[in-house]
């Protein structure tokens, strides 16, 4: 009885040793997976999104409205040499430090020779930083020396680029600070209103458009609302001088706007009649086939108004600092005009330069990319919106083909994400309340078209945002407080940035992101062409149904099969098929063709080809996916 006892418990510490030494092995041959990827050339971007602010934060005590003192906040120098490897090996090619330009924040920093922001006409105790207050500084919070906080932020810039990445910041050209001083300008250069004639609702050459005869007043108050959550400050009476009232950041040409409204903020005039008839020089329409040199000439000799030489100079003042690209908030709430000038100025100056447009309205798409010379177009109200449906189980996979179809002339334009600083984290029960349930979602934005994917900190290890910061609300990760990030504050351990804290399912779901974004880099396929194979497999393929999706993605040196399963409780068994004509384009001929799935290879099916028909048995386990290759 003993022996026997004695020869099972053998065997299972046996079974046990060999499947320590088999993952061991698989983890190694994923690292030099990995490492013989990031050799190869890129052919995709990838953003990560940060915000600045709460990155580097270790700080937990999330009390609502809490103080830097209280709540904690991140700093430039928290973007470590470690830090900034561990997001390159995530499978990073940009990141887009969100926050960086000085915004109105309540904290005192008079001694700096910065004045104090009024709480009632500022978001949250942190601020906005989408109202922007210095566009020739940066946010005091995140130095660890305020008075040297821009040569900080130039030590980032050049810490990132030395990792092999790229740095992109916002411009918020639509709107500014209620309270704007620019206490940096380069010499020569004017404040924003400095020589405004207020007088006068429009002017071309203010920079804001005015109320006249009327003085601004705070927005009435939601009922449970109170500024900093109650808390006495001097400046938290109710009131803010401003005399004329100025138009409303979001448009409202009321005195007093409304709480719902962009109060913390006031609109710029880029030549915009109040009427909407336009007051500067039109783009010929056969400009929308030149270049950026083209625009760039153009624009040489003209007359503009004076809010577009102030954005354009802000723009290349950072870049001649070594930024790389610039996310545009709410880029169509500005003419498509002053973007050709713009844009063809900083393309002019760094041809590489990343511009990327938030911008949800479809229609304007073509004009913002072929006029405006952006590079790349917020893909929000298309992709983003039905894959949201889609892993809610309110929408089927059948309407992506459409919106793939609409695109498919500028597709490469268009920027894919599933989370970022506005919309509502996956892992938030307001959204999937699982981030497992993103996976499939992520492969089809990662691979579909040769557009940018874009990740939000956080995402790749689930963070729900489920803190009630004060003006931020759950399901979003506040932009306006000082905040912890739970989840990636176990994923940054205490500044060592090494998982440490994570449970074993939020380290796969880390290892997942990583593995599918740098596919996604390193894959000539994904920069390649596009075909859908999903209403083919939807007439034709037993148990194929509208939880499944399929396309493939090829080039002369790659060819790509991804099938995805968006059911959280459902396997599904079925024999994809490839349409004829893929088979002509592919130059198949009779016979069996092995397949590597590239995501985590646990599988290796074979691709049949018999009679002009092809065929490939899929099983796939629920949010599973395949990256199928050609070999």
């Amino acid at each position: 009885m003993y022996f026997s006892f004695m020869r099972n418990w053998i065997q299972i510490f046996a079974i046990l040793v060999l499947a320590a030494v088999t993952a061991m092995a698989c983890q190694r041959e994923t690292e030099q997976n990995l490492e013989e990827l990031a050799m190869q050339e890129q052919h995709k971007v990838v953003v990560y999104q940060v915000f600045t602010r709460l990155f580097g934060n270790t700080n937990s005590t999330n009390k609502p409205w809490g103080t830097i003192e209280e709540n904690g906040v991140g700093k430039f120098s928290d973007f470590s040499d470690q830090a900034l490897e561990e997001i390159k090996k995530l499978g990073i090619s940009h990141i887009w430090y969100t926050g960086i330009p000085h915004h109105a924040v309540i904290r005192d920093y008079t001694a700096y020779g910065i004045s104090n922001d009024d709480p009632d006409v500022v978001k949250g105790r942190a601020g906005s930083p989408y109202a922007v207050k210095d566009y020739y500084q940066v946010n005091p919070d995140l130095a660890d020396d305020p008075a040297k906080r821009i040569e900080e932020f130039e030590a980032l810039i050049a810490r990132t680029h030395r990792h092999g990445m790229k740095v992109i910041i916002d411009i918020v050209p639509n709107h500014v600070a209620r309270k704007y001083e620019g206490k940096n300008n380069p010499d020569g250069v004017k404040d924003f209103g400095a020589d405004d004639d207020s007088s006068e609702e429009y002017k071309r050459d203010n920079n804001f458009y005015y109320i006249p005869g009327k003085d601004f007043q705070v927005p009435e108050p939601l009922e449970d609302y109170q500024p900093l959550g109650g808390e006495d400050h001097s400046l938290a009476d109710g009131s803010f001088d401003e005399s004329p009232a100025k138009w409303t950041g979001n448009g409202s040409r009321e005195a007093q706007p409304h709480f719902h409204d962009w109060y913390e903020t006031v609109k710029v005039n880029y030549g915009v009649k109040p009427d909407g008839s336009l007051d500067f020089p039109q783009l010929p329409a056969e400009y929308a086939e030149k270049d950026y040199k083209a625009h760039f000439e153009f624009w040489k000799d003209k007359d503009v108004p004076d809010s577009w030489k102030k954005f354009r100079d802000i723009a290349l003042f950072w870049t001649k600092k070594g930024v790389d690209g610039f996310r545009f908030d709410m880029a169509e709430m500005v003419p498509v005009e002053f973007w050709s000038y713009m844009n063809s100025a900083i393309k002019s100056e760094n041809p590489e330069s990343f511009l990327l447009a938030e911008i949800y309205n479809p229609n304007a798409y073509r004009a913002y990319i072929h006029q405006g010379k952006m590079d790349y177009l917020y893909d929000k109200v298309e992709l983003y919106d039905t894959l949201k449906n889609i892993i809610q189980a309110k929408g089927s996979t059948d309407n992506l083909n459409a919106i793939q179809s609409g695109l498919s002339d500028i597709n490469k334009h268009m920027l894919h994400f599933l989370e970022n600083h506005d919309e509502q984290r996956i892992a938030s029960p307001e959204f999937a309340g699982n981030a497992q349930k993103g996976k499939p979602a992520a492969v089809v934005s990662a691979t579909i078209d040769a557009g940018p994917m874009m990740v939000y900190f956080g995402q790749e290890v689930g963070e729900p945002g489920a803190e009630d910061a004060g003006f931020g609300k759950p399901s979003r990760t506040s932009i306006f407080d000082y905040i912890g990030v739970p989840q990636h504050q176990k994923w940054m351990n205490n500044g060592k940035f090494d998982g440490g804290l994570l449970s074993s399912e939020e380290k796969g779901l880390r290892d997942f992101y990583r593995r599918l974004l740098n596919l996604t880099l390193y894959s000539p396929a994904l920069a390649g062409e596009y075909d859908e194979i999903h209403s083919y497999n939807r007439e034709y393929t037993e148990w194929y149904n509208d939880r499944i999706f399929s396309f493939v993605r090829y080039s002369k040196e790659q060819k790509f099969i991804i099938v995805s399963n968006f059911d959280a409780a459902e396997s599904f068994g079925f024999e994809l098929q490839l349409p004829k004509d893929l088979l002509t384009k592919w130059a198949l001929q009779d016979g069996e063709y092995p397949l590597e799935e590239r995501l985590y290879g646990n599988v290796n099916p074979s691709l049949i080809v018999e009679n002009r028909t092809a065929r490939v048995r899929v099983d796939l386990k629920p949010l599973e996916s395949w990256i199928l290759e050609l070999k």
